[in-house]
């Protein structure tokens, strides 16, 4: 199995809802951008849901976010995964991201979403009982996963559930 690790946030200080992933997948680390699979919904559903246009460069979407108030982030700083599913990682190999500091310093965010069942659960385990007291009554959200291994729900219901963003 090979080690892989996550990315920096999209984040600036003004983000108040944060979506967290698991870990990026193969066509999302060999082009060192969040869900970069041409076939994972996120960026779609970003352009419905918050007016990001996927036709902008990465880092103008990235921008589109953060002018939006909303951080994206991988609950997993490193774990070991042959491939992109999250069914393949390694449980013994998971470090989450500290999110002790993170939150620390972007004390605005009030929810957290999860793109999946994957990084709900990483979360409730390992990154849930390390954080500080104020820090655990965060709202949080799980909200069907953008990847394409998904394809037991529908576009148009994975749209209207994402759309808990708006809310």
């Amino acid at each position: 199995m090979s080690r892989i690790h996550s990315f920096p946030p999209i984040a600036d200080l003004s983000a108040r809802k944060l979506v967290l992933g698991s870990m990026p997948g193969k066509a999302s680390l060999s082009a060192g951008q969040y869900y970069a699979h041409p076939r994972n919904l996120f960026w779609h559903l970003m352009e419905e849901i918050l007016e990001i246009p996927k036709s902008l460069t990465y880092e103008e979407r990235c921008e589109g976010l953060k002018l939006k108030h909303l951080a994206v982030w991988d609950v997993l700083h490193t774990c070991t995964r042959d491939s992109s599913l999250d069914s393949d990682i390694d449980e013994s190999s998971i470090v989450p991201n500290n999110f002790a500091q993170f939150l620390g310093s972007h004390s605005s965010i009030t929810t957290v979403y999860f793109n999946g069942a994957k990084a709900e659960q990483v979360y409730l385990r390992h990154i849930l009982p390390t954080l500080p007291e104020e820090l655990q009554t965060l709202q949080r959200v799980r909200l069907p996963s953008t990847s394409p291994a998904n394809a037991s729900i529908n576009y148009e219901t994975k749209l209207e559930q994402w759309r808990e963003l708006l809310r």
